[in-house]
């Protein structure tokens, strides 16, 4: 572990009252097994239930936020916001790969930098959270910071591609920009500008660089008077 586990905390914006869970949270199996002497608790229990918690949060939001939306589409939706990917992503953003305790051949292997354990770890985060403080305290991590976009409506509607398609037949690549970043750890908000030969075409903010850029599209699409935004 490279960094301090106040630091993780901080980002998070929770304090721990056990911090044996925290411990557990960042520990891989690979770094129990070659401890096993001091019988090091490792994550894969609070990743089972830090994972259970996830599901139900995104599937709670998700029956709420669309309403007329069938069985179907609700579960592909879930699918594609709890999937491996954009966990890892998640835990990149909090910087959670720096804090894990992994054992010597993992590291070596480039467990650090591994989709499957770097998202694991994020449940089991989450799992600790929830046993430490209880659903609530574990549900707003979830929302705010491993499903933050699901607040965002620009992300429900993919608004980079229709612009992009405006300037393929010119063969012009548009470009982001995050400008500024500003707010603690915990609740950043990201300032993105967009632009094409240089020239900025649109600005947009929002608390991921992804919700940012969509942000800077819709004002892109929408001071070129592109209907198909609304």
């Amino acid at each position: 572990m490279s960094r301090k586990l106040e630091e993780l905390e901080d980002i998070i914006g929770y304090q721990f009252s056990d911090r044996s869970l925290l411990e557990a949270a960042v520990t891989h199996t690979s770094f129990a097994n070659e401890h096993r002497r001091q019988k090091i608790v490792h994550n894969e229990r609070l990743e089972y239930l830090g994972d259970a918690i996830l599901d139900f949060v995104a599937a709670d939001y998700l029956y709420h936020r669309f309403p007329d939306k069938k069985e179907g589409e609700l579960s592909k939706l879930r699918a594609s916001m709890v999937s491996e990917s954009p966990l890892a992503k998640c835990a990149r953003d909090l910087t959670l790969p720096d804090f894990l305790r992994l054992g010597k051949g993992e590291e070596q292997m480039g467990g650090r930098s591994r989709d499957s354990i770097i998202s694991d770890a994020v449940e089991a985060l989450i799992g600790a959270v929830y046993l430490d403080g209880g659903f609530d305290e574990a549900k707003r991590l979830v929302l705010t910071h491993v499903l933050l976009d699901l607040q965002d409506e620009d992300l429900f509607t993919d608004l980079r591609t229709p612009l992009q398609e405006l300037f393929q037949d010119r063969q012009k690549q548009i470009v982001y920009k995050v400008v500024r970043e500003s707010g603690p750890p915990h609740d950043r908000l990201f300032e993105t500008e967009a632009y094409v030969d240089g020239a900025l075409i649109g600005r947009g903010c929002g608390k991921s660089k992804k919700a940012a850029a969509q942000s800077a599209a819709r004002d892109a699409l929408e001071k070129l008077h592109v209907s198909e935004i609304n």
